[in-house]
């Protein structure tokens, strides 16, 4: 029986996810220079807040340079490298649109880590799955696009927006949108206020005791995990779901809720209250159901101030498009825009030089090696062009065997001092076909 061909296989998957692939924005999360530990844990929590497009284990070493990772992003298809530095005013972000740039550079004025956030909330943790897919970006506080506004602002907008996969409704599953990323501009202090949030769903209605017995209570130990409400030590349900926090029993005074409390504690109102289109994580969490959405920030927390556009990447910057503390006058921006073209044109000229110079070699060494020029075949007719032509213009002339001639015949000093030089020109010609 002959082997069977494997006709399908996983790789065309693969593939055609790939194509979809090429157009979500990646990014480079690095630390530039020497850092403390504290903004080298806001480089990793920055690297949590863009997965999964981000390099998530990227090492940076001593020796790297900024240039490194430009050169090496856009072979990798990164599309964007934010690196965080420590300058002596404050520490400083840098967001880099590649390959062309633009630049734009923050004045990081606060900040929070992510394990600061955690410590201080009371809600649950994450559990790490909400990280498998790209966040949700809220730009708010933005001024809509108007004459009076800063031409700066818009700018910025369409950069953040370029950090994060665009929004698809149509294809999107509802179980993906886990998480949102909070992009506030403040306009009293001129700054920007970036925040990270999950986001959790609550049944809508009831009391937070009611949503435990509902949800389960969550307590993990080192042999078991539990999803039961422990009520041994209670003598009624009603003193597990009417009792306020704090009362001893239903036996005091005020032991229960009312109607009013009830209400207070529940999870949301009109307002936040929505309707699943689709199932989303989470137990009792069916498409149709009535739920309340609520966020709970998990950090970084920063409070970034924009210092300064400019086109190109960081080593290539060419003209300042805004700067929060410089401020020119239109004719020194026409000076500076003319004197930024004009290195521009130099830069291409020299370019294209060298282009051209790598093409012409390229050809010669297609072609071979070169034909000889006219004077050296003209060298080479008369005799003259190497080696062999002058030995055949001396004859096979041996100095030594002259010499001894000329000395056993006894000739005249006159015709000695003629013999030497005669013998001198031609050991000069000997020396010079040597040398050829």
């Amino acid at each position: 029986m002959g082997r069977r061909r494997k006709n399908r296989t996983h790789l065309k998957g693969v593939g055609a996810n790939s194509q979809t692939q090429d157009n979500v924005p990646k990014s480079f999360i690095i630390k530039h220079g020497q850092v403390g530990p504290s903004l080298t844990q806001l480089v990793r929590d920055l690297r949590k807040v863009m997965e999964p497009n981000t390099a998530s284990r990227l090492r940076e070493r001593n020796r790297n340079k900024l240039k490194d990772f430009l050169t090496m992003a856009p072979a990798l298809k990164v599309s964007h490298l934010m690196a965080i530095t420590l300058t002596d005013v404050a520490p400083s972000l840098r967001i880099v649109r590649l390959p062309t740039g633009p630049t734009f550079s923050f004045r990081i004025e606060r900040y929070s880590l992510r394990k600061d956030l955690l410590k201080a909330s009371r809600s649950s943790r994450s559990q790490g799955l909400e990280y498998l897919t790209a966040p949700l970006l809220v730009l708010a506080s933005f001024p809509p696009p108007s004459p009076d506004t800063p031409p700066h602002l818009p700018l910025l907008m369409k950069a953040f927006q370029s950090m994060f996969p665009p929004l698809a409704p149509n294809s999107m599953s509802l179980s993906g949108a886990r998480r949102i990323v909070l992009i506030a501009y403040n306009a009293e202090r001129g700054t920007i206020d970036f925040r990270h949030y999950l986001i959790t769903v609550k049944p809508y209605g009831v009391s937070k005791r009611v949503r435990r017995v509902l949800e389960g209570a969550k307590k993990s130990t080192s042999t078991s995990t539990t999803s039961v409400v422990d009520l041994g030590n209670e003598k009624d349900v009603a003193d597990f779901l009417l009792r306020k926090r704090g009362d001893p029993g239903p036996g005091s005074e005020g032991g229960y809720e009312s109607a009013a409390s009830s209400a207070s504690s529940a999870a949301g109102d009109d307002v936040d209250a929505v309707s699943l289109a689709d199932d989303y994580v989470g137990r009792n969490n069916k498409k149709g159901q009535k739920k309340a959405v609520k966020l709970d920030e998990v950090g970084p927390r920063m409070e970034l101030r924009l210092v300064k556009i400019t086109e190109g990447v960081p080593g290539k910057e060419s003209r300042v498009m805004y700067h929060e503390f410089v401020k020119k006058s239109k004719v020194e921006a026409a000076a500076l825009k003319t004197s930024h073209a004009a290195k521009e044109k130099l830069r291409k000229q020299r370019r294209e030089e060298q282009e051209e110079n790598v093409r012409r070699k390229k050809e010669a060494n297609q072609k071979g090696p070169k034909a000889p020029s006219k004077e050296t075949s003209d060298r080479q007719a008369d005799g003259s062009g190497d080696e062999e032509g002058y030995e055949e213009d001396d004859g096979g002339w041996d100095a030594e065997e002259e010499i001894s001639d000329i000395n056993d015949d006894g000739p005249t000093d006159s015709e000695e001092e003629s013999e030497e030089e005669f013998v001198q020109s031609a050991l000069k010609k000997t020396k010079y076909s040597v040398k050829r």
